[in-house]
């Protein structure tokens, strides 16, 4: 895979920079194939009833949370997919507190949820080894915002650090 360098700041709004100042290192490539094993580390042992934890009222438990890493993981790939592929249609953002309670991820096997995750990193994986150095730093539009292709990569690999640092400090999970 191409080395994805870390993103210059017009190539994201400020928001994303919580997720991708996270992101030890200068390749979200590397990032993106080394550090998904820790996430399952933490939360493979977990049984189902403790995976449906929730750490206070109206909070997600440990399933929605993995749920929402598979949807955003989905979605920022298919956002570097258009973008990459030199598609210039403004992409639409998407409201994550109406996706979880429509996944329904509590009814599934935390198990069945970690698949569909490692699956999607290995798409995620697939998608950004196609790109060449150009196709990396193509601009596109998402959430009314612009976003570079190598951004997406450094803000998913961002995206699951944040939530893995509340999983450990907000579910007691430990790595």
């Amino acid at each position: 895979m191409a080395r994805i360098a870390r993103p210059d700041a017009q190539e994201f709004v400020p928001y994303y920079g919580k997720y991708i100042s996270q992101v030890q290192g200068d390749d979200a490539g590397a990032a993106l194939q080394a550090q998904l094993p820790d996430s399952l580390k933490m939360l493979t042992p977990l049984d189902d009833e403790r995976a449906l934890h929730r750490y206070a009222e109206g909070k997600w438990s440990i399933k929605e949370v993995v749920g929402h890493l598979a949807d955003a993981e989905r979605v920022f790939s298919y956002r570097a997919m258009r973008f990459g592929r030199a598609d210039g249609t403004a992409l639409p953002g998407f409201d994550e507190n109406a996706y979880v309670p429509a996944g329904r991820f509590d009814r599934r096997p935390l198990a069945d949820l970690l698949d569909e995750w490692k699956a999607i990193r290995a798409g995620s994986i697939a998608l950004f080894r196609s790109f060449e150095g150009d196709d990396l730093v193509r601009m596109g539009n998402a959430s009314n915002a612009p976003v570079s292709v190598r951004a997406l990569a450094w803000i998913i690999c961002g995206h699951e650090l944040h939530h893995r640092s509340l999983l450990r400090d907000r579910y007691g999970l430990s790595a």
